[in-house]
């Protein structure tokens, strides 16, 4: 039963909220934050590099961000990454410092947001169900080999299912709130 270890399932499904959890801290209320930028990746020397690892990010104003970038060279592409960014952002290139404005949110524009929070949410379930797959997998195989019996197969593949339940009722949670928090504010 070498392949199977419920713990190290349990914390690959972890991981998947983890993830989400940080998507949706990229997903704006309709006030500034510098973990909003967080998500984006600048074309920077060859290879897609986090903003912060580019440039200083602040927040100013409650309504504005600023990126100080360190390498002036790299303004061009932090301006085009946060354009690309589905943030709907349009930020200001001032030399080495961006500003970021940040609009208030109209009707439509909560309702993408709150879509792209599901589609963050679906990406976290399909990968708990993926790691569940591979836990079964494993059993199935360990059972397959004679390493465990059919019975304690069977109650490891419920123990399986249960954390998987847990997990995406967790990442359900998670997106009833994000999407209660665009659709409020």
């Amino acid at each position: 039963m070498s392949e199977y270890d419920i713990n190290d399932i349990k914390r690959r499904m972890a991981g998947a909220v983890e993830a989400v959890r940080k998507e949706f801290s990229g997903l704006r209320t309709g006030r500034a934050s510098s973990s909003l930028l967080d998500p984006i990746k600048v074309e920077a020397y060859g290879t897609p590099t986090p903003i912060n690892q580019v440039g200083t990010v602040t927040v100013p104003e409650p309504r504005m961000l600023s990126v100080q970038v360190w390498d002036a060279s790299l303004a061009p592409a932090v301006d085009k990454a946060i354009r690309n960014s589905s943030l709907g952002l349009n930020p200001v290139v001032e030399g080495p410092l961006i500003r970021i404005p940040i609009p208030p949110l109209n009707e439509e524009r909560r309702a993408d947001l709150a879509k792209t929070a599901g589609g963050y949410a679906e990406q976290a379930r399909v990968a708990v169900r993926n790691v569940r797959r591979d836990g079964m997998d494993a059993l199935k195989r360990s059972e397959k080999a004679g390493d465990i019996s059919e019975d304690e197969q069977k109650k490891q593949s419920d123990l399986v299912q249960a954390a998987t339940d847990d997990f995406i009722k967790e990442i359900d949670d998670l997106l009833k709130t994000k999407q209660d928090e665009i659709t409020s504010v």
